[in-house]
């Protein structure tokens, strides 16, 4: 198999193939350096639903170029992984046909991954099965339920369309449309969602020692509305521009902001209120897998805009931004560094506009439950892993090309964290304006569609050691 989730080059009979190819031109051209191959056609096998012309998009080599002989390896793996980082497909092969001394041709085949999940939702209420069970002692009124639609490739043009519909301790109705290549140069791209949502509980303050603090009643007390609008440009292979402009009604309980919970929730004495948001966010992209990246480099810098005034209420600018980078030290040793910040102005802001750590995936190992306000924050991560596994085992599907297998790959590692979150001395908690920091050791199991499952053994400043339990899903 030539690669499993991206995470591997080229198998050694093909490297071998593509290097005795290499040999046999330098041997046509001795002493010269410079020759060049001369790219005829493209050749794609095996995609049943994307578009062929989706694939060349994505592939720097283009028929009528012209390759150095000793750039030839490097630059068809580059190829694979740009093809592979679609997220369009289980396994991608690239590979050179010479044709005669000066010309060659690509032949390329893929496997397509399952595009349609339809699948019935469970969710936790409170983010993960771990913090239900240790924090909640599983307790069933906690849990939302529905169905969740999603079709990564609806016109085999990557394409995504995903349907949300969720009842239970809170209500959700939402969908979005993303259409990355709407233009016929392939280059721009738009997107389109919105949805209701009711929650039967909200956070109006976090505690001193970092944890939310909920009001709740037996109706809901948030009640709520947007609608989402994106238009992205990407005219190359790594780097992308996306603008996207947002509008977000909501309803709460009045007494929320009432004297006796939080009259800063929203800044204003109003139960209700509207806002737009506006973003706009420079994304560079040039790792192995974007799913896992184990090699290269991504980042990102974003400009967001709340509100249509400068002060009070829920109005603020901010800007953040991320960076990563990945080696490969052979053997299947890999390191990572981790970077990412955020700041917001004014200083003086409502409480919904103050959060920092512990908020989706923006936390510090270890800390990951305690909620760390903060109008700017920082979060480095270092990584060392070892792959120690890689198998796959088969399937009753034998005849399926694409659930014939289930593939696992296991890391050992060991990782470091820092961070700091600032907020201003009315709103600050436990462990804001304090530097943070953890370390520990885990295993990462990267499986079917890029599965992520991470187990992970920390210890923070605090003293607090625990397990936990991470998933991310590759789809």
């Amino acid at each position: 198999m030539l690669i499993l989730f991206g995470v591997s080059n080229y198998t050694t009979a093909q490297k071998n193939t593509i290097e005795n190819i290499v040999s046999s031109l330098k041997a046509i051209n001795p002493g010269d350096s410079l020759a060049r191959l001369h790219l005829g056609k493209i050749f794609i096998t095996g995609n049943k639903k994307t578009k062929a012309y989706i694939i060349v998009r994505e592939m720097q080599l283009k028929p009528g170029d012209y390759i150095p002989i000793s750039n030839l390896i490097d630059a068809l793996e580059k190829d694979r992984q740009h093809i592979y980082n679609t997220t369009l497909f289980v396994e991608v092969v690239v590979e050179p046909v010479l044709i005669n001394a000066f010309d060659f041709d690509i032949n390329i085949t893929v496997k397509e991954r399952w595009y349609i999940f339809p699948f019935p939702e469970l969710q936790f209420v409170d983010g993960t099965l771990d913090e239900w069970l240790m924090k909640y002692k599983g307790d069933l009124n906690r849990l939302n339920y529905g169905i969740k639609f999603i079709h990564n490739n609806l016109t085999g043009r990557k394409d995504q369309l995903r349907v949300h519909l969720l009842n239970g301790y809170t209500r959700t109705v939402s969908f979005n449309y993303k259409a990355p290549y709407a233009n016929a140069a392939l280059t721009n791209g738009f997107s389109v969602g919105g949805g209701y949502f009711q929650n039967r509980e909200i956070a109006y303050k976090t505690s001193y020692d970092n944890e939310f603090v909920y009001y709740k009643r037996e109706n809901f007390v948030r009640n709520a509305w947007e609608i989402q609008l994106g238009y992205s440009i990407r005219k190359g292979l790594k780097i992308s521009h996306s603008f996207n402009l947002n509008y977000t009604h909501l309803n709460i309980d009045d007494s929320i902001v009432s004297a006796n919970y939080n009259t800063a929730y929203f800044n204003k004495p109003t139960s209700k209120i509207g806002y737009v948001d506006l973003y706009y966010t420079l994304q560079y992209t040039d790792v192995n897998n974007v799913l896992y990246p184990l090699t290269g480099i991504s980042g990102s810098i974003g400009i967001g805009k709340r509100g249509l005034g400068f002060s009070g209420g829920i109005n603020v600018f901010s800007i953040g931004g991320e960076f990563n980078k990945y080696w490969s030290f052979g053997k299947k040793w890999y390191v990572s560094a981790q970077l990412q910040g955020n700041i917001k102005l004014p200083f003086n802001q409502a409480y919904i506009n103050q959060q920092a750590l512990g908020y989706g995936n923006t936390y510090i190992r270890g800390l990951e439950y305690k909620i760390i306000d903060g109008v700017a924050y920082a979060i480095s991560k270092f990584n060392l892993k070892r792959e120690i596994f890689n198998f796959s085992i088969n399937t009753i599907f034998k005849k399926s090309k694409t659930l014939n297998k289930i593939p696992f790959r296991i890391y050992a590692k060991t990782f470091a964290d820092m961070g700091y979150s600032y907020n201003k001395e009315d709103f600050v908690s436990r462990l804001n304006n304090k530097f943070l920091g953890s370390a520990g050791v885990g295993v990462d199991i990267v499986t079917f569609y890029d599965l992520q499952i991470r187990i992970e053994y920390s210890l923070n400043q605090l003293g607090q050691k625990r397990l936990f339990l991470h998933n991310e899903k590759g789809f």
